[in-house]
């Protein structure tokens, strides 16, 4: 039985008109819930009576050994159940999947040595998460710190610090390829242009966090975990080998909404296995939501990628080899799936140009960063930067119009399926009519003469394109291309892609759909039921879609998830499959009774009927519950038609062959952008003043759908282009950890994009859809960069591009300000300042106030004891708020330089969760006729850990709060004892130091 779409086929034969869904943007379903804050997201689903729930203590530190973990205040601690370290994990689990063969283990927690900072080094379990928090502020770890490895160029010199003594040179991968004849070409080159660039990281952030619950039953020996997770499902083996539980034994389930994930949601999975040895330790559920200043330190985020890119060009503008040189900085840790961020693109590192040679280096190290993993784009963003900014160079070099060297070189429209040099297959399209189209119907003339009118005036306008294809649909077996073809053979083939779907039918005759991918924000619900009701002749309305996993009742396989693109290729395609299997068995039931053959029956209208005779009818939900209420009257070759599950595998996704050759994935859309980019001549703030974005997505299945994934990638990508980077110190500490340093765009910073539309449908795919999710993340960054190249005439651009490494392009590195403090060594972040303050009291009494413990204690801000070990040495346990963070330190201060009672410097040291911290200050005291003393105090200090990720935003500020409040408390105190306490020296004190208590 086929399916019956559009009208014409049935007015033909004089059945009623089939109203066809699919290509129409009917309201989405799941908007009524979310937007009425009624959806169910992890941390609003109910618990079981008695669970825990966990705060996790991480690592200030990028790269040192611990020494000493002291839990046992923690443990004795108010509500406390459980605190577990590295080796109590270690005990509970096995290392995590390495994403290469390579004598390493990952653990979930740090086991011995910390990498990275944010690397959780224990776990607190209590009656509550308050309860938890407040328990890791009393253990007290001891750190010894070792060199950190930051640039990934410099982490494969043979001086610097190794990670992992499994991976020499901190190098984990590095393989090399060559397809067809590139040395020869570049022999012969008329010319030979390259490009070298950096990547930097950056990742996405949505809304809600990773959160897990999870609970072991030991009669079972299995565990049950809920978690935000994305999927892809094959992370399934690893948390069971993980757990040391077969994979029967542990049930991963989701819940019915996420918060976004855009990719980084696949990568809770190491808290997965934490929260569930957690569990196990303590017998009793746990619950462990990630707050946001831990998502951005240590969830995950994209790789950063150092490229060097030659291109052998003739003088026309025509590339005839590409020379790839790629060094990945995957983080402290290879974690599964990586390095598939490298691997993704390797089958189309051409884009979507027609070029027959490459060569290609990759390189895989490992730094003192946070672990990486999926992020919207996943490989994509990285190779268009510097293939489609190299386009743009030769060009530039060969005063060519950047449209015509990006045509002259486009696989040829007649050429589809096309075979890249380096195996990608891609499937259809007509790459040179999509740029005509765009560059027609998006006005490039008018934004070419708005250019020449803007320079005309003074300013500073530039235009900037690029061509992309978009993968979707992943195969599972590019990212052995890591391997070589022995390796490989040993190992035994991995290779394609499968989604399944089932559809179901229940007494009454309704219909319900559950698929293994969970959305994000593609609006699952919808589609799906767009696709069954064109299928079964109903109306979405009459479709439920439930798209939450349990993999203990569920159909699913290690491909599950929602990633690469692949919903609208492959899991709408394989619920249309399920329908048209379940619509071929209704058919031959509906034909017994009404005395027709199978092939005269039609669905439409609610109705199974004949297309001979339509007034030969049944209701659909008669026939469709026939096999609940009668099985026996089904004909034996029927079967039941109570459920049907499809699990579909594209043909086109082989293994990597002996050559390295790989078709990475199904399906590839084109995306072809231009954009003026005008930049303020006083602040260099790039501003988009037009975004022209031409989209080649095969089928489109809902029209404002698709266009609301391009808006949503777009968004981000302008983030990616003008203000987010994932930002360290030279010592490894993270400088972005509030959104006050890691800027996200608004609605005010993005504009709307003009969206054009051509389809080609897909002939690998069953809709003939491909992936439209991920595209402007590739297509944008590099684009809005070419456009700022053009308009400040420069050859190199480094993401993102904020107006101060704008104006250090054009205008050369900022002068340091004068200073008669020393210079500042490498890897310190300092914070620095000075002020001054009355204090109605006699220099040698507010002297003897500074050599007094109980003094200090009343005095220092935040200080709960302070212990005096000598008459100048002295500790404290101070508890000090920043922003959104909080935490207890241990701190040690030595008096100095003194000068009795003129001045003294303290040295200090501290160290605490919320980070570790060293410094001094001087103070001097000079006496003030008729009004006491005046206290002059300048201090340095240099930070590193959590309260560095907080950034400078903060810090500063919180700096001068902090030191100011000690000096109004010790005025306080001091005319306490000489005045009795003469309220207006306060009032005036918090004059002079800017603020209040």
């Amino acid at each position: 039985m086929r399916e019956v779409s559009g009208m014409d086929a049935n007015a033909a034969a004089g059945a009623p008109a089939a109203r066809s869904w699919i290509g129409q943007s009917i309201p989405r379903v799941e908007d009524k819930a979310l937007l009425s804050g009624r959806g169910r997201f992890i941390d609003d689903l109910g618990v079981r009576p008695g669970t825990l729930h966990a705060a996790i203590l991480r690592s200030p530190h990028a790269h040192a050994n611990i020494v000493s973990t002291d839990v046992d205040a923690a443990k004795l601690a108010r509500g406390v159940i459980a605190v577990l370290t590295g080796q109590d994990i270690k005990a509970l689990t096995a290392s995590l999947v390495v994403g290469v063969k390579a004598p390493v283990e990952c653990w979930p927690i740090a086991v011995g040595r910390v990498r990275y900072a944010g690397e959780p080094v224990a776990v607190v379990v209590a009656e509550s998460r308050y309860l938890a928090e407040d328990a890791i502020d009393l253990i007290e770890v001891e750190y010894e710190a070792l060199p950190p490895v930051i640039d990934p160029i410099r982490a494969m010199d043979a001086d610097s610090a190794l990670l992992h003594d499994g991976f020499p040179n901190n190098i984990a991968s590095d393989r090399s390829f060559k397809y067809g004849e590139p040395d020869q070409i570049f022999a012969e080159a008329e010319r030979i242009i390259g490009i070298s660039i950096r990547y930097p990281r950056n990742s996405c952030t949505p809304i809600e966090t990773y959160g897990v619950v999870a609970e072991y039953d030991p009669g079972e020996q299995a565990f049950d975990v809920l978690a935000n997770f994305q999927g892809p499902f094959s992370i399934h083996a690893v948390l069971s080998r993980a757990l040391k539980v077969p994979g029967n034994r542990l049930r991963l389930r989701t819940p019915p909404d996420s918060g976004g994930s855009f990719g980084v949601k696949q990568g809770v999975f190491p808290y997965i296995v934490l929260i569930a040895a957690a569990a196990r330790a303590t017998g009793r559920p746990v619950k462990w939501i990630e707050d946001r200043l831990e998502h951005l330190t240590a969830s995950v985020s994209a790789t950063n990628r150092a490229t060097t890119l030659r291109a052998a060009v003739t003088d026309d503008g025509r590339i005839l080899a590409l020379d790839w040189d790629q060094v990945e900085d995957c983080g402290a840790h290879l974690r599964a799936p990586e390095p598939a961020t490298l691997y993704r693109m390797h089958g189309n590192l051409t884009g979507a140009y027609d070029i027959a040679h490459v060569a290609v280096r990759n390189r895989v190290v490992v730094t003192n960063k946070t672990p990486t993993g999926l992020n919207r784009g996943f490989g994509g963003p990285q190779v268009y930067f510097a293939l489609e900014r190299l386009v743009h160079r030769i060009a530039v070099e060969l005063k060519r119009d950047p449209v015509d060297v990006i045509s002259c070189n486009l696989v040829p429209a007649g050429a589809f399926p096309y075979r890249t040099a380096t195996g990608a297959l891609l499937d259809s399209g007509d790459y040179p009519t999509a740029v005509a189209r765009a560059v027609s119907e998006g006005g490039l003339a008018e934004l070419k003469a708005r250019r020449e009118k803007v320079r005309a005036e003074g300013g500073i306008y530039g235009i900037g394109y690029t061509a992309v294809v978009e993968p979707s649909v992943s195969n599972m077996g590019y990212i052995t291309t890591v391997m070589t073809p022995a390796e490989r053979r040993k190992a035994g083939p991995k290779s394609g892609a499968q989604a399944t779907a089932t559809v179901s039918i229940d007494p009454v005759g309704s219909v319900s759909v559950q698929v293994a991918s969970i959305p994000q924000g593609q609006g699952h619900r919808t589609v799906l039921a767009q696709v069954v009701a064109d299928v079964l002749g109903l109306t979405p309305t009459d479709i439920r879609v439930n798209a939450e996993i349990d993999t203990a009742k569920d159909a699913w396989s290690i491909a599950s998830g929602n990633y690469a693109s692949r919903f609208a290729p492959a899991v709408a395609g394989t619920t249309k499959i399920a329908a048209e299997r379940l619509a071929g068995k209704l058919a031959r039931v509906a034909a017994a009774g009404l005395n027709t053959e199978s092939d005269d029956i039609v669905f439409a209208g609610g109705f199974v009927l004949s297309k001979r005779n339509p007034d030969n009818k049944a209701p659909f939900s008669r026939i469709a519950a026939l096999s609940h209420w009668s099985p026996g009257a089904l004909a034996d070759d029927v079967g039941q038609t109570i459920r049907e599950t499809a699990f579909w595998t594209p043909s086109e996704l082989s293994p990597p062959d002996d050559h390295d050759h790989i078709n990475s994935s199904l399906c590839y859309g084109f995306i072809f952008d231009f954009c003026g980019i005008e930049v303020d001549r006083v602040t260099l703030q790039p501003r988009i003043d037009c975004y022209v974005t031409m989209h080649d997505c095969g089928t489109i299945l809902h029209p404002a759908m698709v266009d609301g994934q391009v808006r949503g990638g777009f968004a981000q990508a302008v983030g990616a282009a003008l203000y987010e980077e994932y930002a360290y110190a030279p010592d490894g500490s993270f400088l972005a950890g509030t959104f006050a340093d890691y800027l996200l765009p608004t609605v005010a910073e993005v504009p709307e994009p003009l969206i054009l539309h051509m389809q080609s449908a897909s002939p690998f795919t069953p809709l003939g859809s491909k992936g439209v999710g991920e595209g402007n993340c590739m297509s944008t960054p590099v684009c809005i960069a070419n456009a700022v190249a053009d308009a400040l005439g420069i050859a190199d651009v480094e993401l993102p591009l904020v107006p101060a490494r704008l104006a250090e392009v054009l205008r050369g590195a900022e002068a340091a300000a004068p200073s008669s403090r020393s210079a500042t060594r490498p890897g310190e972040r300092k914070l620095s300042g000075e002020g001054s303050a009355m204090v109605a009291a006699t220099p040698q009494q507010v002297w003897s106030m500074l050599l007094d413990a109980t003094t200090l204690s009343a005095v220092i801000p935040g200080c709960n004891a302070v212990k005096k070990i000598s008459d100048t040495d002295f500790k404290a346990d101070v508890t000090v708020r920043v922003g959104p963070v909080k935490s207890n330190y241990r701190a040690r201060v030595t008096l100095i330089d003194l000068d009795h009672p003129n001045g003294v410097t303290l040295i200090g040291t501290a160290d605490g969760a919320l980070g570790f911290g060293a410094g001094k200050g001087r103070i001097t005291l000079a006496p003030v006729a008729g009004e006491g003393t005046s206290v002059h105090y300048r201090y340095e200090a240099e930070i590193g850990g959590k309260i560095a990720s907080i950034g400078g935003r903060l810090l500063d500020g919180a700096a001068r709060v902090i030191i100011g409040q000690f000096f109004i408390a010790l005025a306080r105190q001091t005319a306490r004892s000489a005045t009795g306490g003469d309220r207006s020296i306060w009032t005036k004190l918090r004059g002079w130091l800017g603020g209040r208590r």
